[in-house]
């Protein structure tokens, strides 16, 4: 099944959204913030993971590259099988595989067994974010589903507060097994309120079924051949790479050993990223749910930006000001939310029973971009740095940030691609997209809404 234009999205979908669909969501995005905890479990406990498992910092570091992996590669296998089983038993499901990864991690006494323990967290997590974005898409109207997904996206974070703050604390506490046994009951207990409180859909929500394999390859081929997949894929990969690097693990050394900043200057720095992002974030979805046709520019303001300051502070001669470091990190701190913009242009142009093979394809594009920028600013700082140091200097990270140019000029060719060809078919279909307000009035009205 193709669609030749925007769609509803689920049949008989609400067009608000009451008590019940706000319950769903807050037990969802609970399960995303305690994914997210996961995934931010042993970056927080990278001191102690060395002493444990006595390994080195490139073997805690294999341990983000393995797990970052496995959620990309799993993010269409996944979207497929999401829209078969439906939100609650693929939420469920991750949930049990992230506690049993914590329950692995904290028996552990190896670097194999570690690293079995993290794949099975990112295989968990990898099964999480996309079923509640299909969630959000079945239980709430369309004007308001660009909101609540960035709320979703933004909300979710209080998971890496927890892992930074309650379970550092618990380990300097207690020790690493209990700690990590604590974890593994934290997914338990999400498990638990899953199966007790969350439902797929609104009651009367009809959603076709695929038959079987053959059905589910069909439909994966159409969710791919979708110009609105392919557009939402790049604009994940274009807008969400450079603060995702930058905030996961090459943002903290450039600062300190790069920019001669004090540890302390850049944890704010880092912490000032987080509070951008949580700020901007529902400003984008209002915008995205007002002026749907009108997406691509908000996408292409901030890869601008973020293109344009890192220009200027890679070219500052020395080290760069400290004005000029918070300005980069204000629009770095757009990059996540500028990201969600993706899933909103593959919620609007697949239809229902697609939803989640289109969400799968869309979150591979900035996961695989963050993990190869992260792989290839490494490879360049090794090649800068003579022997086996890595105390980086300045020349060596600007050359090491610049092959994120690479990525932002394949992220723009794909948005461009994508976006002719759907202001073809609104032009076939006899949308004007200007003004603007007229055109989506219309399109309303005609009972094509931008869900």
């Amino acid at each position: 099944m193709s669609t030749t234009g925007p769609t509803n999205g689920p049949t008989n979908g609400p067009t608000t959204a009451g008590a019940r669909a706000y319950t769903v969501w807050a037990v969802g995005l609970i399960a995303y913030a305690v994914a997210v905890f996961h995934r931010s479990s042993l970056g927080v406990a990278a001191v102690e993971a060395q002493e444990r498992f006595s390994a080195g910092a490139s073997a805690v570091s294999l341990f983000l590259v393995l797990q970052l992996a496995v959620y990309a590669a799993l993010q269409i296998p996944v979207g497929v099988a999401l829209d078969r089983f439906g939100s609650r038993r693929m939420i469920l499901a991750g949930a049990v595989t992230m506690a049993a990864g914590q329950l692995v991690l904290a028996l552990a006494t190896d670097v194999p067994t570690a690293v079995l323990a993290r794949v099975l967290i990112g295989a968990g997590d990898a099964m999480t974010f996309i079923s509640v974005l299909r969630l959000v898409a079945f239980w709430f109207a369309g004007s308001r589903v660009p909101l609540v997904t960035q709320l979703t996206g933004i909300l979710g974070q209080v998971g890496s507060i927890a892992a930074a703050y309650p379970l550092v604390a618990l380990l300097h506490l207690t020790s690493w097994r209990t700690t990590f046994l604590g974890a593994a009951a934290t997914g338990v207990l999400v498990a638990v309120l899953v199966l007790v409180a969350l439902r797929d859909a609104p009651a009367g929500t009809v959603v076709e079924a695929p038959a079987g394999m053959a059905a589910l390859r069909r439909r994966l081929g159409d969710t791919w051949r979708e110009p609105g997949t392919r557009i939402g894929l790049y604009t994940h990969l274009v807008t969400q790479f450079s603060g995702t690097v930058f905030a996961l693990l090459w943002g903290y050394p450039f600062l300190v050993l790069g920019e001669g900043r004090s540890p302390g200057t850049a944890a704010g720095l880092l912490t000032l990223l987080v509070l951008v992002g949580m700020g901007v974030g529902p400003l984008l979805g209002r915008l995205c749910g007002r002026w749907p046709l009108r997406r691509s520019v908000l996408v292409f303001t901030i890869l601008g930006a973020t293109a344009a300051v890192w220009t200027v502070v890679l070219l500052w001669p020395g080290p760069a000001p400290l004005p000029l470091l918070v300005v980069l990190v204000i629009v770095l701190g757009t990059n996540g939310p500028g990201s969600m913009i993706g899933f909103d242009y593959a919620r609007t142009w697949n239809p229902a029973e697609r939803q989640g093979s289109a969400s799968g394809v869309v979150n591979v594009g900035g996961f695989v971009a963050s993990l190869l920028t992260i792989l290839a600013v490494g490879a360049v700082l090794d090649v800068m740095t003579p022997g086996a140091s890595t105390d980086y200097g300045l020349d060596a990270f600007r050359a090491a940030f610049s092959v994120q140019y690479v990525f932002w000029a394949i992220g723009l060719v794909g948005v461009l691609r994508h976006r002719r060809q759907l202001r073809e078919r609104l032009a076939r279909d006899g949308v004007v997209l200007a003004p603007l307000h007229v055109a989506v009035g219309a399109r309303l009205r005609g009972g094509s809404a931008y869900r």
